[in-house]
């Protein structure tokens, strides 16, 4: 369902430029969970942020869903985004003047939902991801793993083709880790939602289907995770 095809990424110009990605050759199949690891610098962060539609390649094809996403405009892109994709990222990025409930019906203004249906959704979401009892709750007010939680049923919330989750547990104790690592195994399993999970923890990659390894900007190798 994404495909980068000999993908650059150059930031600068000349003496200054800095190659993030060198020739990246990489898929996500639909229904895939695939874990991707390397050492800072290696150009993972950079290559989910191309899979992501929020940053675009200097050379080479993306395309998602049979789109090709380098050709779109900016507004385009934004549309892609917001339909095809749900992005957790290490920090919640929840508002802390709104409660669960309306940190995770906000997609929903964006995409012309109805009030009535924006609340409908956000609850079911909520409960899903066990917070049933906390809606009412702002983030200063949930545990870590509770707003990283709210920050799930947030990414989900317009059904995304494809979930980009970057360090989800970097700011998790163990605990809190295997709860939210449990809950991408049940939209996977359950729901059969394709992830990608970016992570530096082996601990955490392992719980995916398959294993890629960055480094130097290009995919090295690839391997079984413990759901196979």
């Amino acid at each position: 369902m994404a495909v980068l095809d000999h993908v650059f990424k150059v930031y600068g110009s000349g003496e200054a430029a800095v190659s993030a990605l060198n020739d990246l050759c990489m898929s996500v199949r639909q229904g895939e969970y695939l874990a991707v690891m390397g050492t800072s610098g290696s150009g993972k962060s950079t290559a989910m942020n191309i899979l992501g539609c929020l940053d675009r390649p200097s050379g080479g094809s993306y395309r998602l869903n049979g789109t090709a996403v380098e050709n779109l405009s900016d507004d385009q892109l934004a549309d892609l985004r917001n339909r095809e994709l749900g992005f957790v990222f290490q920090q919640f990025h929840l508002l802390q003047e709104l409660t669960a409930l309306e940190n995770v019906m906000l997609p929903m203004v964006y995409a012309g939902v109805s009030p009535a249906e924006r609340q409908e959704r956000a609850q079911a979401a909520l409960k899903r991801v066990g917070l049933a009892d906390r809606m009412l709750n702002r983030p200063n007010q949930l545990s870590g793993g509770q707003q990283q939680r709210v920050a799930v049923a947030r990414a989900i919330i317009n059904q995304p083709k494809l979930l980009l989750a970057d360090e989800p547990t970097g700011a998790l104790d163990s605990r809190t880790t295997s709860e939210v690592l449990d809950l991408f195994d049940e939209l996977h399993r359950d729901q059969g939602m394709t992830i990608l999970l970016v992570t530096h923890e082996h601990n955490v990659a392992e719980r995916a289907e398959r294993i890629v390894h960055f480094h130097d900007g290009r995919l090295v190798d690839s391997g079984a995770g413990s759901q196979l």
